[in-house]
C-alpha cells in the first residue's frame, strides 16, 4: 500500500514562500498524477495544482504564477513551491497521488500552512 508523507508547513508572513514536498513510499508501485490539495478553515478541501508523470501541470487560478509544483518520478516525490502567499491561502494542505493501474487515490496526513497579514 502506497504512503504519502508531507513536510514543509509552517507560519510565514504574507509575501513569503515556503516549499511544501511529499514522499510517496510503499512497494511496487507507480503513480500516474499527484498534486496538492488545500483545505481551509470552514471550507471545503480544493484542488491546488497537479502534475502528471510525464510533467502536464494543471493550476487553481488562484494560485496561478505564484505557485510551481513539479515531481522526481525516480524518487516518487512531488513539491510545490509557494511564492508571494497571501493569508487566503491559509490552510491544511494534503499531498495526493492516483496510483495506477486503476487510479485509486492515497492522501497524505496533511501540513498546515499559515499566512499571516
Amino acid at each position: 500500500q502506497v504512503q504519502l508523507v508531507e513536510s514543509g508547513g509552517g507560519l510565514v508572513q504574507a509575501g513569503g514562500s515556503l516549499r511544501l514536498s511529499c514522499a510517496a513510499s510503499g512497494r511496487s508501485f507507480s503513480i500516474n498524477v499527484m498534486g496538492w490539495y488545500r483545505q481551509a478553515p470552514g471550507k471545503q478541501r480544493e484542488l491546488v495544482a497537479v502534475i502528471s508523470s510525464g510533467g502536464r501541470t494543471n493550476y487553481a487560478d488562484s494560485v496561478k504564477g505564484r505557485f510551481t509544483i513539479s515531481r522526481d518520478n525516480g524518487k516518487n516525490t512531488v513539491s510545490l513551491q509557494m511564492n508571494s502567499l497571501k493569508p487566503e491561502y491559509t490552510g491544511v494542505y494534503y499531498c495526493n497521488a492516483a496510483v495506477r493501474p486503476r487510479g485509486t487515490e492515497v492522501w497524505g496526513q496533511g501540513t498546515l500552512v499559515t499566512v499571516s497579514s
